[in-house]
């Protein structure tokens, strides 16, 4: 990594603390749908999977752009690319609010979908500013622009009140685009794009950048962000439909319970973040998924009614998740997916450093595809098993199937280097520190061109 010694406290703090700010107005225009949704979904008369599919749309694009953005990123610099991304998606939200069908509904939602591509913008940008043993921390600050989610989920519905779901559009564009110059106007050059003039480097070629895809490594991280974050956006974008429908709820205190699980599961990242940095990431992913097992295990019990043969007759009992348990569940869920978010990212500038935006690009775009397909299978699930919380039964299978990955991929690191630690594995015989030698076996080694982590 090039070398940081000449960069101020101020510079990194101004980086920083400009693209978590851009990185949050961003995050809540993409998340608009989960509330203006609701509207175009009562005035086109949508099917919930009608409605799943209108509210992922978005996520795809900022799904897919990610890998693209990433790679941008490392060759023109985040001072460039964050304004542009953010430009084109203003000029997409303003144009949406003279859409009338659901077919261009679509498609319009997939301009406003390049929003969520501001995040890999942010962490390549970001990334290049603070040495190996902070990024954990400045990339977990940075990464609570999530909370942009919980901002859409507290401040829309009274914006649709009043204003009526094209105001709020309106609204959302105009301070995305306030956003872009203010960020190009207040931000500067990263210091990798500055030793690039001085030297007349040309950019990575987008081919090396891409390299280290061929591991397997990298598409488990990606399977990790795909709950840890996809399952984030789109839980956060279902919860208002599944307060409304299950619970009868209005809109607006809908969008507030909604808001309740976005705001820990944004906030907190910065805490996943300097856990990574301090505890190693690996005991973060073992924590986020084990409650998160826990949690949806309760929260995808369906309300049922039991009937026992009884010694004097029938005895029955109804069992079933009250409103406050439920958003109690969704808190700590939010939680523990917000430190998941931070130390996903805690392992890719240390096993990649020089392929952080490939890299992290791909691993946000899987991430983000969970956004997408989410909400569709949310959607199908409700409309062909008629169970409310028929998605919650599906999170918690991937979060299995995630757990079990993780644990078998560590035991055959850890048997790799102390064969006599077979038949026990303990969480603290399990250090972030991987072997100094390629890895072409999904073990949580380095690629090559990895420096030793944190």
């Amino acid at each position: 990594m090039h070398s940081l010694h000449d960069v101020s406290r101020s510079d990194q703090y101004r980086a920083l603390g400009l693209s978590t700010f851009a990185f949050t107005v961003c995050f809540a225009v993409w998340t608009i749908f989960s509330i203006i949704g609701v509207k175009i979904k009562g005035e086109l008369g949508l099917s919930d999977t009608q409605f799943g599919l209108l509210v992922a749309t978005p996520v795809l694009t900022g799904s897919v752009s990610r890998i693209f953005l990433g790679v941008w990123t490392e060759q023109f610099g985040g001072r460039i690319m964050f304004p542009l991304q953010m430009l084109i998606t203003a000029v997409c939200v303003w144009l949406l609010t003279s859409v009338r069908s659901y077919e261009v509904f679509l498609i319009a939602a997939l301009g406003l979908g390049l929003a969520g591509g501001s995040f890999i913008v942010g962490v390549a940008y970001v990334s290049q500013w603070f040495e190996k043993e902070q990024q954990g921390t400045a990339l977990g600050i940075f990464g609570a622009g999530n909370v942009g989610a919980a901002v859409t989920n507290f401040a829309a519905p009274f914006l649709v009140v009043a204003l009526g779901w094209e105001g709020t559009a309106r609204v959302y564009a105009i301070v995305l685009a306030i956003t872009a110059v203010l960020f190009y106007l207040l931000s500067k050059d990263d210091p990798a794009q500055i030793e690039r003039k001085k030297t007349g480097a040309k950019p990575v070629s987008a081919a090396d950048q891409l390299a280290p895809l061929k591991n397997v490594q990298v598409w488990r991280f990606a399977t990790y962000y795909f709950f840890v974050f996809g399952a984030f956006v789109a839980l956060a974008s279902f919860l208002p439909r599944y307060y409304v429908g299950a619970y009868g709820l209005e809109l607006t205190t809908a969008g507030v319970l909604a808001g309740l699980y976005s705001l820990p599961g944004s906030v907190f990242r910065a805490l996943g973040g300097w856990m990574s940095d301090k505890w190693g990431a690996r005991f973060v992913m073992y924590l986020t998924f084990v409650v998160s097992l826990v949690c949806l295990f309760v929260m995808s019990y369906p309300q049922t009614g039991y009937v026992v043969q009884g010694i004097a007759g029938e005895i029955t009992f109804d069992f079933g998740i009250g409103l406050s348990a439920f958003v109690f569940l969704t808190i700590v869920l939010g939680f523990v997916m917000s430190l998941g978010k931070a130390a996903v990212y805690k392992h890719i500038p240390v096993y990649y450093p020089h392929h952080v935006g490939a890299v992290g690009g791909l691993v946000g775009m899987i991430g983000g595809l969970g956004g997408f397909f989410l909400p569709i299978a949310f959607g199908i699930l409700l409309d062909y098993t008629g169970v409310w919380t028929a998605p919650y039964m599906l999170m918690f299978v991937l979060v299995a199937v995630s757990t079990i990955w993780m644990h078998v991929a560590i035991r055959r690191m850890e048997l790799r280097r102390h064969p006599d630690l077979e038949g026990e594995l303990y969480l603290s015989d399990i250090p972030d520190q991987p072997l100094e030698k390629p890895n072409s076996p999904d073990t949580d080694e380095p690629a090559s061109g990895a420096t030793k982590p944190a």
